[in-house]
Order: C-alpha cells, then sequence, then structure tokens
C-alpha cells in the first residue's frame, strides 16, 4: 500500500510546466524522493510524458559520484536530455554538487526544460541562490506524515482515532517507521535518521568537532519542547553539566540545527505593543518520534507538549507562519498567520474543571480574528464564552 502525499503532489502538479523551479526541502528521510518518484510516475502515466524526456539524479548514489561541480552537471546533462519537446529535470540532493545554482540557471536559460531539485538543508534558499535565481523558484517544504496521512495509511476509523493519535506521537511521521510493525526495527530507523541527520549534515558539513557538546544540546531543546527557553539558560544548563560553550557557540548550533530541519523556532509576539519580543523563544522538534528515542522516553512523557509540538508542526504544514503570543501577562500558544488570515490557537490536554483560563486567554485579545482551543478531551468540545473549543484529532484530520 502507497503512502498517499496529496498536499505535495497537488502542489507540483499545479506548478508543472511553470517556468520558477520548484524547490523541495526539509529534513532527511521525510519523504522527498519518494514524493518525486510519484510525480515521476504520474508524468509517465497520466501525462503520457516520454521516459527519455525524463531525467533524474540522486547525488548520493554512488553512479554519479562523478559529477561534483557546475560544469560536471551541466556537461551530464547536455549529453543526457532528450532531443526534442520539453525536458523534466529532477536533482535530488543537489546540494552536494558545488555551485550547482550555476548549472541550474544555465538549464533554465539554454534548455526547455521544468526542473525540480531537493535539498536537505534551508541554505539551499540563501546565498547565491536567493541572488541567482531570485523570483524564479518556488519552494514546497516537505514535513514527516501529518496524522491526517499517518491516519489514512494505517486505516484509521473513528473508534480507533485517539489510540492511533497516541502510536503517532510514539512512532512519529518518517514514511519507513509506517512500513514496519516491529517496534526494534522502528527504533533503529530513527537511531539512523538521528545519526544521519545530527552527525553528518550538521557535524561534519559544518566542520564542527564537538559532537559531546552538540548532542546535549539537541537532547535539552527535545526535552525541553514546548518550554520558554533562553540563550543564557541552556548556556547555564551546559556548564552545570560540566560542558562549557560560549554564546556565540550556541548561537551557531541552534542556526545549524534549523538549517537541517531538525528543530524550528517561534519567537514571541507581542501583541499589545505589536512587536516581536528578544526574550524566551520556544524551540519545536520537526518530529515526536525523533524526539521520544533521542532521549529514550515514552510517548506519555510531558505529553502535553508533545500535542503542542504536534499542533505547531501541523500548522507549518498548512502554510501558516507561527509565533507564541503575549497579552499583557496573558500567554496564547500560537499565532497563525497566512495571507491577511490570522488564528489565534490555545493548546490542552482538557478544559480544567471549573477554570476558563484557556479560553480567557483568547477572548479578551481586543479584535475580531478567529479564535480556538484545541483540546484532547472530545467531551470539551463546544463555544465557551464566544470562543470555540474543538476536539484536536478532527481538526488534526480536517474534520
Amino acid at each position: 500500500m502507497i503512502i498517499k502525499r496529496p498536499l505535495y503532489m497537488n502542489f507540483l502538479e499545479k506548478f508543472k510546466d511553470n517556468e520558477q523551479i520548484k524547490v523541495i526541502t526539509g529534513i532527511r528521510r521525510s519523504g522527498k524522493t519518494f514524493i518525486m518518484k510519484m510525480f515521476i510516475d504520474k508524468l509517465k502515466t497520466d501525462d503520457q510524458i516520454s521516459p527519455e524526456n525524463i531525467l533524474q539524479i540522486n547525488f548520493e548514489s554512488f553512479a554519479f559520484r562523478k559529477i561534483n561541480d557546475a560544469d560536471d552537471l551541466y556537461e551530464y546533462v547536455v549529453k543526457h536530455v532528450g532531443k526534442s519537446g520539453k525536458q523534466y529535470l529532477f536533482f535530488d540532493e543537489i546540494q552536494n554538487v558545488k555551485n550547482w545554482q550555476e548549472a541550474v540557471n544555465a538549464f533554465r536559460v539554454d534548455l526547455d526544460c521544468d526542473i525540480y531539485i531537493t535539498g536537505s538543508n534551508s541554505s539551499l534558499l540563501s546565498g547565491d541562490l536567493a541572488t541567482l535565481l531570485a523570483g524564479r523558484y518556488v519552494e514546497m517544504h516537505v514535513f514527516p506524515l501529518s496524522f491526517s496521512e499517518y491516519y489514512n495509511y494505517h486505516q484509521g476509523t473513528p473508534e480507533t482515532a485517539y489510540q492511533m493519535f497516541l502510536q503517532y506521537i510514539s512512532d512519529g511521521g518518517f514514511p519507513m517507521i509506517s512500513l514496519t510493525e516491529d517496534e526494534d526495527v522502528k527504533n533503529s530507523i530513527k537511531e539512523g535518521i538521528i545519526d544521519s541527520v545530527i552527525l553528518n549534515d550538521v557535524l561534519l558539513r559544518s566542520k564542527l568537532r564537538d559532537e559531546t557538546s552538540l548532542l546535549k544540546i539537541v537532547g535539552y531543546l527535545m526535552s525541553e519542547v514546548g518550554n520558554s527557553i533562553s540563550a543564557a539558560k541552556i548556556v547555564s544548563t551546559m556548564k552545570s553539566n560540566h560542558l562549557n560553550i560560549s554564546s556565540p557557540t550556541l548561537s551557531n548550533y541552534l542556526s545549524l540545527l534549523q538549517r537541517a530541519f531538525v528543530f524550528y523556532r517561534a519567537q514571541q509576539y507581542d501583541l499589545r505593543g505589536r512587536k516581536l519580543l528578544r526574550s524566551n523563544d520556544k524551540f519545536y522538534v520537526v518530529d515526536t518520534g525523533l524526539r521520544n528515542t533521542f532521549i529514550n522516553k515514552s510517548s506519555q512523557d510531558n505529553l502535553g507538549h508533545q500535542l503542542e509540538n504536534v499542533v505547531y508542526i501541523e500548522l507549518l504544514r498548512r502554510g501558516y507562519k507561527v509565533e507564541i503570543g503575549r497579552y499583557d501577562d496573558k500567554e496564547i500558544d500560537f499565532i497563525a498567520r497566512k495571507g491577511s488570515e490570522v488564528v489565534y490557537y490555545q493548546v490542552t490536554m482538557s478544559l480544567p474543571a471549573g477554570s476558563t483560563r484557556e479560553t480567557d486567554n483568547l477572548r479578551f485579545i481586543p479584535d475580531g480574528y478567529k479564535k480556538e482551543v484545541l483540546t484532547l478531551n472530545l467531551m470539551d468540545q463546544g463555544i465557551v464564552d464566544g470562543v470555540r473549543v474543538k476536539y484536536v484529532i478532527d481538526w488534526l484530520l480536517n474534520k
């Protein structure tokens, strides 16, 4: 049974034959290569594109080890493209090719082609690419499976949805995890992802030498998911564990972890002052299953904050820019913005008995934007003081 990824397939179909370069980013093993292959299969079957007009190169394959720079890439492609008609070029993990941007720009100018590239680091969209290809690319950011994708693949039902959600927290959403039932295999796959991303993409590619400090920082951030933390607090915690890390070094580590899409940073926004605050931020991990395996915790550990993590990543997946909010002394879990749309969210395991704290944090915000509380307690849903309370599992399933 194929794991369907309709959100991403629809995006690629929408921009097919558009002159813009399609840049597919996301953490390793999130499914970028598989999505690309599914789209290539669709081109061959549904769109009747000749295989001769489709060129796919995976730069992590030994077969393409001799393509080291832009000149090598240009020479190879020109020799192997079809003789006529539009060419469809697919480059997987292209960051392994030095100055690849120059070759891609040349293809755009010299060939009648539609270009798709993937990469596992956000620096793909910075520096030379931003300058050389400014305004000529669109980004599609791929996350591990959403709960909706996980639920559909495992043939969930309303009766099994709650237990399946708890399993999703434990498993996480990396597609390879869903293809096995063996818990030892699942953990082995997640440990392999940790090694390939943190030790390879972050440590080796950045020429860092302090593996111990990096792993300690990763463990700390994963254990503190959903908590506001500052750089000073992290430095202090590391020192208490006999690891002396300077603030500039910590800042570099945090930046590298974000570039590799291991963590996402949510800044705090002052609603009254209408400005971002330079204070404590929150870090959310790309996948709860990765978190629980790395720090060797059960899916029930700090479940409320893991629930918050799932909602945060889902909002990013749906295309929102997300901040944590503050209005006077009240904290709003998420301010989600997309174009002119603004939605305020509170996330809770359940509404506290005899307390309206969760809804009060929203209802006193003096504007007309949508306000919702997402709860893991099915019995809480309804309207409280004008604020909609929604069952988070229904929300994740778009019901």
